[in-house]
């Protein structure tokens, strides 16, 4: 189904060493006490934290050095990702907003200035895709975009568009025409840009924020948009056809999905870090609640099922580096296993928490209210097992 990879391709060198190291020490020392802070408000990631992630390069991890970024590749993108998820997923989410989206201008000159802003953290996004009645199904979009004139008018109603308000632009996708006979249900569907300034949405586009039960840093928006009026070059450049951008959607997807899973390992790895931590300080019956068999054996799978999924999107971001065959199925499959097992470890270190993990007063809260959600986004876990499945049964 995949392509395996040389022994020496999953490994780290000491150029990526060097990078999980900063990222590591950074989310530590700085991403992990604003997260303890503000996540139980339920705030969003503040502007100086914004900053640093700008000046350590992270928006600009695969924007190429030519335009100000570092020009690495999908394991580099996943292995800070991780860090970041491992201190607050939503800081390793944030960074998806810069890193090149939202930069197809038809313009080259556009286009470059863009990508500029992109990786110095100056263009970071909002991705305006799913609807109330299309998330996983994204060929089902209904948001309609009606060329006139001088441009277009866009109608239509946007959900889970995350950090809407404080973006710079919209990343939206909405459809042109209906398709034509012989046509997928996904012809007719194409990328726009919608500039905007932070702190605010453009005439034409009201915003309700989505009462979620996690995943708090980055508020979450369903968005009216009623005669949104755009210019003739908000239309994106995918370099497909006309009528085609729903399959540049599906390529961001596969470098989404395979960064979900990276999200996921740091959520899990989190849990276990910190129910290891605990284990050793808490004492039950005169002794640390460690010396127990039965919970030695838990830690162990948990700990095994996190360098599981590891090497699994670890394999897949480097089979869409080397643009090898599999790379999008590689990437269902360990988005599908690195979401559930995220899943099930934050569940089993809440677990030996006892009733102090249910509490706020750990972060071990946090990473389990987040990974639920990673089972969901980018594609459910019901969405990947038929990818998957389609792939083999091909």
């Amino acid at each position: 189904m995949t392509t395996a990879a040389p022994a020496d391709a999953l490994v780290l060198t000491p150029e990526r060493r060097a990078l999980q190291d900063t990222a590591r020490a950074f989310a530590m020392e700085e991403v992990l006490p604003v997260a303890d802070e503000l996540d139980p408000r339920r705030e969003d990631i503040p502007p100086a934290l914004l900053e640093r992630l700008a000046e350590l390069g992270y928006f600009g991890l695969l924007v190429d050095a030519g335009h100000g970024g570092q020009g690495l590749g999908v394991v580099e993108y996943c292995l800070v990702s991780e860090e970041l998820a491992r201190a607050w997923m939503s800081v390793g989410s944030i960074i998806a907003r810069g890193n090149g989206t939202g930069c197809a201008s038809p313009d080259p000159d556009r286009r470059a200035e863009l990508l500029r802003a992109s990786a110095a953290g100056r263009w970071v996004g909002a991705i305006a895709f799913s609807e109330p009645h299309a998330g996983s199904d994204l060929a089902g979009v209904e948001c309609t975009a009606t060329r006139t004139d001088d441009g277009w008018v866009v109608e239509g109603t946007k959900r889970w568009v995350g950090h809407a308000r404080s973006a710079d632009f919209l990343h939206l996708l909405a459809r042109t025409r209906a398709p034509r006979e012989g046509e997928s249900r996904s012809d007719g569907l194409e990328l726009f840009l919608v500039p905007k300034d932070r702190g605010s949405f453009p005439d034409g586009v009201t915003g309700t924020p989505i009462d979620k039960i996690g995943y708090f840093g980055l508020t979450t928006w369903e968005l009216t948009l009623d005669g949104l009026r755009l210019p003739a070059d908000a239309l994106q450049d995918t370099g497909q056809a006309e009528g085609q951008g729903f399959k540049d959607s599906l390529r961001w997807l596969g470098t989404a999905r395979v960064q979900t899973a990276a999200r996921a390992v740091g959520l899990a790895r989190g849990a276990l870090e910190d129910a290891v931590a605990y284990s050793r300080r808490r004492e039950q019956f005169g002794h640390p609640i460690a010396d127990q068999q039965a919970l030695r054996h838990r830690l162990a799978d948990m700990a095994a099922a996190v360098d599981a999924a590891r090497t699994l999107w670890w394999h897949a971001a480097w089979l869409l580096d080397e643009g090898a065959p599999g790379g999008d199925v590689a990437a269902s499959a360990a988005k599908l296993f690195a979401s559930e097992t995220a899943e099930r470890v934050t569940s089993d270190a809440l677990q030996v928490f006892g009733g102090n993990g249910y509490t706020t007063e750990h972060s071990v809260e946090r990473y389990w209210r987040d990974a639920r959600l990673t089972t969901i986004f980018e594609g459910t876990s019901e969405i990947q097992r038929k990818i998957v499945s389609d792939a083999l049964l091909a």
